[in-house]
């Protein structure tokens, strides 16, 4: 779930919208997968109303606390790089071919990094990334235990 946060921040005094959507829905700490559906509910009917500045704020704080609860509760254990790239290609319909064409990286080395055969250089981390629009950390490689 991608934060969602308002542009500016309400004056102290907020418009009644919050107050009413408190109401519907208190802004509590989640404690259990029942109170998460409905916070989601909420949060989910939340996108297709027009929100003003007191809407804006209640749906900033209902957001907060999912992701606090889905963070220690649904922790995602990350990827390691080949298998994320793999899955980052296979999502995107892209073939390795096109990643080469893209990065400049040669075929043998993309194969390689494809298939776990070879680690990424910092560089390639970069370019690869660069490729999908993120930042080339994503491609760091996951510390074991």
């Amino acid at each position: 779930m991608k934060r969602v946060k308002s542009s500016t921040r309400p004056s102290a005094k907020l418009p009644d919208a919050y107050f009413k959507l408190v109401q519907r829905h208190p802004l509590l700490s989640i404690r259990n997968e029942g109170e998460l559906d409905a916070a989601q509910a909420t949060l989910d009917s939340l996108w297709s109303e027009e929100l003003d500045d007191g809407g804006l704020a209640y749906l900033d704080a209902l957001s907060d606390l999912i992701i606090v609860y889905e963070s220690n509760r649904h922790a995602i254990t990350p990827l390691p790089p080949h298998e994320l790239l793999a899955e980052m290609l296979a999502e995107r319909s892209m073939s390795q071919a096109e990643l080469v064409r893209a990065t400049g990286i040669a075929k043998a080395t993309v194969s390689d990094m494809v298939t776990g055969k070879r680690a990424f250089t910092v560089d390639q981390m970069n370019s690869v990334a660069k490729v999908f629009g993120l930042p080339g950390t994503v491609f760091m490689p996951v510390p074991t235990a």
